[in-house]
């Protein structure tokens, strides 16, 4: 089992920045790819991005490639979520996710956390 806990969500306006944080305990975590998704009401689930154990295979959807950057801290068992030039559009409930596999799109993880809401306004 891996647990999952993020945090750092909020409200802010556009043109803003949030960091979320994503706390895993559990099973050996180098097993997998760490990575977050989104959705947002009404719509299907988004596929944000991905980073590999050592960090040296990462993946970033078309819509946030250059404003959100995903890195991790194998020592803290954490992994980030860097968003940058947030539009209301990236409004969404933001879930940390963990993967056996490689991803470039949405498919159910391994493991999921419970979400994060990030709100922002125009």
């Amino acid at each position: 089992q891996v647990q999952l806990v993020e945090s750092g969500g909020g409200s802010v306006q556009a043109g803003g920045s949030l960091r979320l944080s994503c706390a895993a305990s559990g099973r050996t975590l180098s097993r997998y790819f760490m990575g977050w998704s989104r959705q947002a009401p009404g719509k299907e689930r988004e596929f944000v991005g991905s980073i590999s154990w050592s960090g040296a295979t990462r993946y970033s959807a078309d819509p946030v490639k250059g404003r959100f950057t995903i890195s991790r801290d194998n020592d803290k068992n954490t992994v980030y979520l860097q968003m940058n030039s947030l539009k209301p559009e990236d409004t969404a409930v933001y879930y940390c996710e963990a993967n056996s596999g490689y991803r470039t799109r949405w498919v159910e993880p391994d493991y999921w956390g419970q979400g994060t809401q990030v709100t922002v306004s125009s």
